[in-house]
């Protein structure tokens, strides 16, 4: 049986709906972008929404619409993607890695109060595997405080918290449409903004710092404007958007398929004595862009699977690692630990009845 650990869902009517844009001509972002964000709006329950050219763009746009630079600290998880941390990069700040919750994998909240300072100025709250993160307890970290929790839910399109949409919690919140997540764009992403006068901050930097919608075509015809913020190149195209509204038709129906595949995998992994699942709240709903649960031997159980034919994959180790973010946190127990046990099976829309049901015997044979 031929499984792959991650898939690229295309819809039937994607070709067409890209072939139009091409045949137009105009492949920049416009109507159809317009209509991609209005569409996403509808279905989550959005407020203001920006669709970017990626998910990494939106991290980088919500630090920068803050003013947040040089000097400033952002706390955010070592268990995410480079993006995250690179983003505050980006912004000449610091990054500060706060321990995770070792039952889920997403930001442990008593690490982030022992973590902030007067220089802390966000947080990354980031929905590891599409599960939420413990937002309520961060934001009570935060009141009365000048730190704005930005939610890295690149994992979590569809997911809820509370009974909430996310996307419509916290003050901000960014979403990933690459390739392998659950609603593609080929690359691209989104940033949804509670405040109105930020929003209007990200349409202008998102675009170079323009204001297009106050700034006319000259009778010489140029774009009358005077530049005073930097801005960037983050706009999404038209075919990026085309692409996006065909994936967008059945997402309902295509999330529903990962929760069933979900439950089922919970189902026949609390009967192995050998795997502990990670944890969740009857409040929240994943969106299962993972699937991960805890094992002792955690590579012997990869190695093993590979030879059935099953990839699994830790998927992302802790960031801090890396050089360029100052090296490995020791005081990150939770982290450490995770990365010694965690293991994702495959999770995404093809996987079927059948191939679930091999997925699962293979689990059983491995163990």
């Amino acid at each position: 049986m031929n499984i792959s650990f991650f898939n690229t869902y295309i819809s039937p009517g994607a070709k067409h709906k890209v072939a139009e844009v091409l045949d137009s001509g105009l492949l920049s972002e416009g109507r159809l972008t317009q209509e991609f964000e209005d569409t996403l709006k509808s279905l989550f329950a959005w407020k203001n929404t920006i669709c970017l050219n990626s998910g990494t763009s939106a991290l980088h746009l919500a630090l920068d619409i803050l003013d947040i630079g040089p000097g400033d600290e952002v706390i955010l998880p070592a268990q995410t993607f480079v993006a995250t941390g690179l983003a505050v990069l980006y912004c000449g700040a610091t990054p500060v890695f706060a321990d995770i919750c070792y039952e889920d994998g997403n930001i442990d909240p008593e690490s982030v109060r022992l973590k902030i300072t007067s220089k802390t100025k966000a947080i990354f709250a980031v929905h590891w595997g599409g599960y939420p993160c413990k937002l309520d307890e961060l934001k009570a970290l935060t009141a009365n405080k000048n730190i704005v929790i930005i939610e890295d839910a690149a994992h979590a399109l569809g997911a809820s918290y509370k009974h909430q949409s996310i996307g419509t919690v916290s003050d901000i919140t960014c979403f990933s449409f690459q390739a392998i997540k659950h609603l593609s764009t080929g690359d691209g992403g989104a940033i949804c903004i509670n405040d109105s006068e930020l929003y209007e901050k990200a349409m202008r930097k998102k675009w170079f710092g323009i204001d297009r919608k106050n700034a006319p075509l000259s009778e010489l015809g140029e774009r009358i404007y005077n530049l005073n913020e930097v801005g960037f190149k983050y706009h999404m195209n038209n075919y990026a958007a085309a692409l996006g509204l065909a994936n967008l038709e059945n997402y309902t129906t295509r999330l529903e398929s990962r929760r069933k595949i979900a439950e089922y995998y919970k189902q026949e992994l609390r009967s192995m004595a050998s795997v502990q699942l990670f944890e969740e709240s009857n409040d929240c709903k994943s969106a299962y862009w993972l699937f991960g649960f805890h094992v002792k031997n955690q590579l012997q159980l990869i190695k093993k699977l590979k030879t059935l034919g099953v990839p699994a994959s830790v998927v992302h180790q802790r960031i801090d690692r890396n050089a360029i973010f100052g090296g490995t946190n020791h005081d990150l127990k939770n982290q450490a630990l995770f990365d010694s046990t965690q293991v994702h099976i495959p999770m995404h829309d093809a996987i079927n009845e059948t191939t679930a049901t091999y997925i699962i015997e293979s689990l059983k044979k491995s163990l």
